[in-house]
């Protein structure tokens, strides 16, 4: 099995690396709202890249739900683009945008906390495990292929039991960002209860054990504590999903979105093509950037005190790209606003980069919820003494009023 999946990964990365080498070229390359000269600050892009948390396939990790795989190679890709994203918004939450890591060298805690997140064990918040279980409810089985819309619906609802980042996710439906919505959603109340597991495997786990270091203790709090909960503004991780065509990518939308990664609030893009995902981080010329979640490694484990060996974690390969016009349509795009300030900068800039003077709009951006869809109700943690398949049915009501609107990417 292994031979054959070795096999598999050297065809995809023998397409990729056809681009790999940087072009020597005045056009600026944009990495996640932010323009590099390569002529002149190519180390400093090198870094950029080098230091975005990157997740591949793993194998060797226990198996999901207790009798089911122990690899995710071959299905997982979506998966490890949906968590590279996410990832992403933890960083800038964090640890801020500027940061950037380098081979063994010290890190600030949350670094660590963020890594802790993803672990591929069944008590980190975001691993494979807890990932591929909650997509039960959204209609896939374990080990199939996810496209962009079901990892966002994922990420959406694990996201309602991670206290410590306390985000506030908003996937957006019929190609329509609501601005009432998202800031009814940021400024709830934050909550610091702690609940049990979204998705055990046969025994019940409180949610403390579930979420482990990653979010059981914030820096400088207490166990279960939430750092906003006397914040005005919950961090916001906005996802837009989006169909650009309907076989093939309408060039009308390329413009619309490079811009999208110009953005500081840009948290890249999820797509690739049929069953093969790639993590969108930038763009130069007519290539889009991306890393490549089609490399198996083997699961890591936390040392002895927790720390988690992080060379694995990030790329140092050349960036890879592709020509923009091979993306699939179905993409989402992702936004991270730590602040209402930045959320009200990024609707400014979507009005003025993205949607004004364009005869064929990307997506639209309204001030009020339209009156013929059902009363936004922002989600809330369910009570749940459960294991995964009574957590999924509950889970299931709390989001069928969104679900019946949402545009379906396959």
């Amino acid at each position: 099995m292994e031979a054959v999946l070795a096999k598999y990964e050297n065809q995809i990365n023998v397409f990729s690396d056809l681009l790999e080498d940087l072009p020597d070229t005045k056009e600026p390359v944009w990495i996640l709202g932010k323009d590099y000269d390569i002529r002149t600050e190519k180390s400093e892009l090198l870094s950029d890249v080098r230091s975005r948390l990157w997740f591949t396939y793993r194998k060797k990790f226990s198996p999901i739900g207790g009798t089911g795989p122990s690899t995710d190679a071959g299905w997982g890709c979506m998966l490890r683009c949906g968590q590279m994203i996410l990832a992403q918004a933890l960083v800038c939450q964090h640890l801020g945008r500027g940061w950037r890591w380098e081979k063994n060298r010290s890190h600030p805690e949350e670094y660590q906390r963020i890594l802790h997140c993803f672990l591929d064990r069944k008590d980190s918040c975001y691993s494979i495990h807890q990932m591929a279980q909650m997509g039960v409810g959204e209609g896939k089985p374990v080990g199939e292929w996810y496209g962009p819309n079901t990892v966002a619906q994922v990420l959406k609802k694990l996201a309602l039991f991670d206290d410590w980042n306390s985000l506030a996710v908003y996937v957006s439906m019929d190609n329509t960002v609501v601005i009432e919505d998202i800031k009814k959603l940021c400024k709830q109340h934050c909550r610091s209860r702690i609940r049990p597991s979204p998705v055990g495997a046969s025994e019940l786990q409180t949610m403390s054990d579930v979420l482990g270091q990653c979010c059981a203790q914030p820096p400088g709090g207490t166990p279960g504590s939430c750092p906003h909960q006397h914040s005005a503004w919950k961090p916001l991780l906005l996802i837009i999903p989006l169909r650009m065509g309907i076989n093939h990518i309408n060039p009308v939308y390329i413009q619309a979105l490079k811009e999208c990664f110009k953005m500081p609030q840009s948290l890249g893009v999820l797509g690739g093509k049929p069953n093969l995902a790639y993590y969108f981080i930038g763009f130069i010329g007519e290539e889009l950037i991306y890393l490549d979640p089609h490399t198996t490694q083997t699961a890591v484990e936390p040392e002895e005190g927790g720390s988690v060996d992080d060379q694995s974690y990030h790329s140092q390969r050349t960036p890879r790209r592709m020509k923009v016009m091979n993306l699939d349509p179905s993409v989402a795009l992702g936004f991270f606003c730590k602040e209402e300030e930045d959320f009200d900068t990024w609707c400014s800039g979507v009005q003025k980069d993205i949607l004004k003077n364009r005869s064929l709009r990307m997506f639209e951006l309204v001030e009020k919820h339209p009156p013929h869809w059902p009363p936004f109700v922002p989600p809330t943690k369910p009570d749940v003494q459960t294991t995964g398949a009574e957590f999924i049915e509950s889970t299931d009501k709390l989001f069928e009023s969104e679900e019946e609107f949402e545009i379906l990417n396959v």
